[in-house]
């Protein structure tokens, strides 16, 4: 088979004239679309003698190519992409793309279909696709494959142009649809020309036929056959590989329209020649041709003239004019002295003429006359080629003038934004090109002219834009204020100082991607951002414009984040505070940039501050007393915004002081019967405080009292005589009164008669004295700094025994008795006070020991003793005070 290609190369008298500009990938498999993870074989062939030699290989996938170099023509491949090859000794190949597809179907086709060609699509499936296959063909169903996968298309023609896809079903769902397929039916070879030795023979002469056509670069390896014919009739045997046919001699009966057809071995692709007619001519005169003018310039337009005349004309003589071996139409006349035709000359009029004369005896062609008709170039028309599909910096560009009409030579003269970029003479049609690599200064407009002789044609102008690769980004960051505060807006730009656009810039933050934005110009971009704590960290970005990414140097910023309110607790070592506990205030704001400043307010006044170098919270402590109950606050500060916290309001708790008892009478001389009102109070101590009434140590009953003291009243009875004390706990510690002794004597009967009046009087007139006695003894005592050496209500022998009594009636007025026993400025003497006080209402109540102590009472009895001294105050009432 290389055999075959090579003679078809050096014999171009074969008839197949094989173009040899590129070369050409072949597959294995011949399918150009396959499953991802299958594997394709590409083999490139040239043209020339090193087909086996070192091969170049192109990739090219998303804008970017690769280059590698094979010892063979061989490559094994796996990537969906472009590629192209470049054997040794020929040019560069076309470029075919592979599909490595993860679909669930897909439809296979070859690369190129030619006339003729036996083509199978094959339908490929997946495992979950049921191939229940249906082909379409344009979107109009071709075929029912059922379980088939190929479809075949048995002699492929123009008919057989179009897209193609198929269908199957998924078990689990749905229909599914493969890859659309175009299929584009090409000619294996062109359509044959019949080349004549002699249109016109002289009877006798030979003639040889060539049946010229082109393969194509895919099909130079097919071996035609040819075929002649003569009015539709076969001449020789019939067909032949060989191009060409012999006819040994020509005769007047073989005058006639020839004509030529080649075809494929299997007959499967066949094509015929236009029809040529050759005139066998009997020997004779022959006519001479004339042209007129004859040495003026043909332009397009002018009117010319062919006159043919043989030496013996006749009426009788039939004359042709013949334009390239073709006859003219409508230009056979029977004259006597020659004929003459005319016409106004047009591009296709330029070639060879001649004519012939027939007076019966055969015709006798004429000498050729040749005709040039000079046209003026037509505008020519620029193209710009590149290797890259993308235009960009080092590419190879090419451009291309060519005016389509304009007699040759032709000078071609590039232009880049009117700078003249060199010439090129053309001597034969298709134009000239230029070449040259692209830097980012050949972006712009180009033109052509074209010029033969009669004045510059220029095409239209062609708009060049050349990629330029983006340099590295310059990132910037900008904040409202010198530092970053958190609900700031930061702006972020980036800015790529080179590069074509448009631009892609992408903005990242610690290498998670925030966004993007496209500036189709050119410049710069921005992005915001409100910030939040988390946004501190690195900070970059991308640009790219398709032919490579680049990144920017990271930046670094760091977010202060504002305090947040504080929160301010307190921490004691009881659920109440008391006076002497340990009380820590703990301040902390729970957001906030480090360091923080903590300061503690009570009632507004600045107790402290303390920093917290590493952000958390700041303790302070207090030694609790009285004053420190109220309202406290703490402030927060991290240099932003100072916060303060909800105020918190501490109760200090104190313990409840020794209450006082007090007993209170109707009358001085207390009776059974009497309705007595005991007393409690603790001068001090936090509220609610609950107050216990004691009978000789016996629970009376108890009172609670947010202030002033709690009352007990108790109907008298003989046993109610004895030691009377309260107590006071407000929770934080029983505090216990100092004892008081009631006596009771005397019967409960009518205390009347002069006697008991005068015993009564008298006693009282002692106790009396005695009192006074007393008080003043206790006076000097506590004038002198000591204390007296004993209890002058006490027996020497026992403490306890019982005292005596003592009655004392002023005037028998009804007066209200008051029992207290005092403890004057908080000193260790206590002495207990009975007092009269006249009252209007009858069972008034003190609120309060100072009460006590009204400018209209009168003191009836005292008794001084020592308030260390563990026995009960002593008092004295007659029980037998006269009855009224």
């Amino acid at each position: 088979m290389l055999l075959w290609v090579i003679l078809l190369v050096l014999a171009p008298v074969s008839g197949q004239f094989v173009r040899t500009y590129k070369s050409i990938i072949f597959l294995q498999p011949p399918w150009t679309t396959v499953f991802r993870g299958e594997r394709v074989n590409l083999t490139c062939k040239g043209f020339g003698f090193y087909s086996s030699q070192k091969t170049k290989w192109y990739y090219r996938h998303l804008g970017k190519e690769i280059s590698r170099e094979t010892q063979k023509n061989t490559l094994e491949v796996q990537e969906s992409g472009e590629y192209r090859c470049q054997a040794q000794g020929s040019p560069l190949s076309s470029p075919v793309s592979l599909d490595f597809s993860s679909a669930s179907l897909i439809l296979q086709a070859p690369l190129s279909v030619f006339e003729g060609d036996s083509v199978v699509l094959r339908c490929r499936a997946k495992a979950e696709v049921t191939l229940k296959t249906t082909i379409y063909k344009n979107e109009n169903v071709l075929a029912f494959l059922n379980k088939t996968t190929d479809f075949h298309i048995s002699h492929a023609s123009l008919k057989d142009n179009g897209a193609y896809r198929c269908t199957g079903y998924k078990e689990t769902c749905c229909l599914v649809s493969s890859n659309t397929v175009k299929i584009q039916v090409q000619e294996s070879f062109t359509r044959p020309v019949l080349r004549v030795s002699s249109f016109q023979p002289i009877s006798g002469s030979p003639v040889t036929l060539t049946c010229e056509t082109r393969l194509s670069l895919e099909r130079s390896d097919v071996p035609l056959q040819f075929c002649f014919f003569r009015n539709d009739q076969m001449l020789g045997s019939g067909c032949s590989l060989s191009p060409k046919f012999q006819i040994t001699a020509m005769w007047s009966k073989d005058s006639g329209s020839y004509w030529c057809k080649a075809a494929t071995m299997c007959y499967n692709t066949t094509s015929n020649s236009l029809r040529s007619w050759i005139q066998v001519l009997i020997p004779a005169s022959h006519p001479v041709l004339t042209l007129s003018p004859e040495k003026a310039l043909n332009f397009e337009g002018t009117k010319v003239k062919l006159h043919c005349e043989t030496q013996e004309d006749s009426l009788r003589t039939l004359y042709k004019f013949y334009h390239d071996g073709v006859p003219l139409r409508h230009k056979s006349v029977r004259c006597e002295k020659g004929a003459s035709i005319s016409f106004s000359l047009t591009t296709e009029h330029s070639g060879n003429y001649y004519c012939t004369a027939d007076n019966g005896h055969g015709a006798k062609p004429s000498e050729a006359v040749s005709l040039s008709v000079t046209v003026p170039v037509s505008r020519p028309v620029l193209t710009l080629s590149s290797a890259e599909d993308l235009i960009s910096e080092g590419a190879k560009l090419t451009l291309h003038c060519e005016a389509q009409r304009g007699s040759l030579p032709i000078v071609y003269q590039f232009h880049h934004e009117d700078a003249s970029l060199g010439n090129r003479s053309a001597h034969s049609a298709g134009g000239v090109a230029i070449s040259f690599s692209l830097t980012a200064d050949h972006s712009g407009n180009y033109y052509c002219t074209a010029n033969n002789g009669f004045g510059p044609q220029r095409s239209e102008a062609v708009s060049l834009s050349i990629t330029v690769p983006v340099s590295r980004p310059i990132l910037t960051l900008r904040v409202p204020r010198a530092q970053a505060v958190v609900g700031d807006l930061l702006e972020l730009r980036c800015e790529a100082l080179r590069g074509s656009p448009p631009i892609m810039y992408w903005f990242y933050h610690e290498d998670v991607t925030l966004g993007s934005s496209s500036v189709p110009s050119g410049g710069e971009a921005s992005f915001n951002l409100s910030l939040t704590a988390e946004h501190s960290g690195n900070y970059s970005c991308e640009a790219n414009n398709g032919l490579v990414a680049q990144h920017s140097d990271t930046i670094s910023l760091s977010v202060i984040v504002p305090v947040s309110r504080p929160i301010l607790t307190f921490r004691a070592p009881r659920a109440q505070a008391v006076v002497g506990d340990l009380l820590e205030l703990h301040c902390e704001a729970l957001r906030g940039s480090s360091p923080i400043l903590y300061w503690f307010y009570h009632e507004d006044v600045t107790l402290g501050k303390v920093s917290a170098p590493s952000g958390g919270g700041a303790y302070f402590n207090l030694s609790l007393t009285t004053e420190h109950s109220g309202i406290y606050s703490c402030e927060a500060d991290n240099g932003l915004e100072a916060q303060r916290s909800e105020m918190v309001t501490l109760k200090v708790a104190v313990p409840v002081s020794r209450p006082v008892l007090t007993l209170r009478a109707p009358r001085a001389q207390v009776a059974v019967g009497d309705l007595l009102e005991l007393h409690c109070e603790a001068l001090r101590g936090s509220p609610l405080i609950l107050y216990q009434f004691y009978h000789e140590d016996v629970t009376l009953g108890n009172s609670s009292a947010l202030s002033g003291g709690a009352f007990f009243n108790l109907s008298l009875t003989a046993e109610h005589s004895g030691n009377y004390s309260c107590e006071a706990d407000n929770g934080l510690g029983a505090q216990r009164s100092e004892t008081v002794t009631l006596y009771l004597t005397g019967l409960t009967e009518n205390r009347s008669g002069p006697v008991a009046t005068g015993v009564t009087g008298g006693l009282l007139s002692l106790a009396g004295l005695a009192a006074g006695a007393l008080l003043l003894y206790c006076w000097l005592s506590r004038k002198a700094g000591r204390e007296p050496a004993s209890d002058p209500c006490r027996s020497p022998s026992d403490l306890d025994s019982q005292e005596p009594t003592y009655h004392n009636v002023p005037a028998w007025e009804e007066l209200q008795p008051v029992y207290s026993n005092v403890n004057p400025r908080g000193e260790n003497v206590v002495y207990s006070e009975v007092r009269i006080i006249r009252e209007k209402k009858k069972h008034a109540v003190a609120s309060n020991p100072r009460h006590l102590r009204n400018k209209g009472s009168r003191i009836i009895y005292s008794e001084v003793k020592v308030a260390s001294t563990p026995a009960s105050r002593c008092l004295f009432l007659a029980s037998s005070a006269p009855h009224r």
